[in-house]
């Protein structure tokens, strides 16, 4: 499978928009108070370069590309994992339970991986591609439970910081995003070399430019009147 033009044109807009969210973090003094998140875009970025490097080295169906793409994909997912434990804390911070939020993002994720092992366990063939699969897979699976509760919460409690709200709205839109595309390609299996293809590299976009437009336009003391967060909600 050859990439064209319209491939190497999402992946460079992809990698454009990863760079952006962090150098507008450190732009806006946000870097260590949103850590997690700048390491995971970093991170991100640093991946799609490799990426790049394998597809143009190895091309697509090498073994050298489905490597490196299942284990930085599954860094990538934990990393993930602590930017939304993250956003836990900062809707919590006032209840001042953060240090219980920690331990219960550590139970989840030694949890989550604990399960993955037990159920490839059995495969003595490939055993640590098939767990950083199955890892990956499932703690996406938590995160986007997570993410929809954590919404719940901001709703719930009636947070009011802009700058939080657009944070965890770009990640919940993502990861819906990605979970149609997924149920998509289950249901319409014809659609993947079509429509679909365009579908995940589009998504992954999406987070790190809504990201980077939250952080150069709306200011970190800003706040949303709760009448019309409702509104959005409903």
């Amino acid at each position: 499978m050859d990439l064209g033009p319209i491939d190497y044109l999402l992946w460079l807009i992809g990698f454009s928009a990863e760079v952006a969210v962090v150098v507008c973090s450190i732009k806006r003094h946000n870097f260590l108070r949103y850590l997690p998140l700048n390491l995971y875009v970093g991170f991100t970025a640093l991946v799609s370069l490799g990426e790049f490097y394998c597809l143009y080295k190895f091309g697509f169906a090498s073994t050298e590309y489905n490597y490196f793409y299942y284990y930085s994909d599954s860094l990538l997912t934990i990393l993930l994992f602590f930017v939304i434990m993250q956003f836990y804390q900062h809707v919590f911070s006032e209840m001042h339970v953060s240090k219980y939020i920690s331990a219960f993002a550590l139970f989840l994720l030694f949890g989550t991986a604990a399960f993955s092992y037990m159920v490839i366990a059995q495969h003595k063939d490939h055993l640590t591609t098939r767990f950083a699969v199955d890892l990956s897979r499932n703690l996406y699976f938590v995160g986007v439970i997570l993410t929809y509760v954590l919404w719940g919460a901001v709703l719930k409690l009636r947070e009011t910081r802009s700058h939080l709200i657009q944070l965890v709205l770009a990640l919940g839109v993502f990861f819906s995003a990605s979970a149609a595309t997924y149920a998509l390609r289950n249901l319409f299996p014809g659609l993947e070399l079509s429509i679909l293809k365009w579908m995940p590299p589009i998504v992954a976009i999406w987070l790190p430019a809504a990201w980077a437009f939250t952080f150069m336009k709306v200011s970190e003391g800003e706040r949303l009147e709760t009448a019309h967060l409702l509104a959005r909600a409903r």
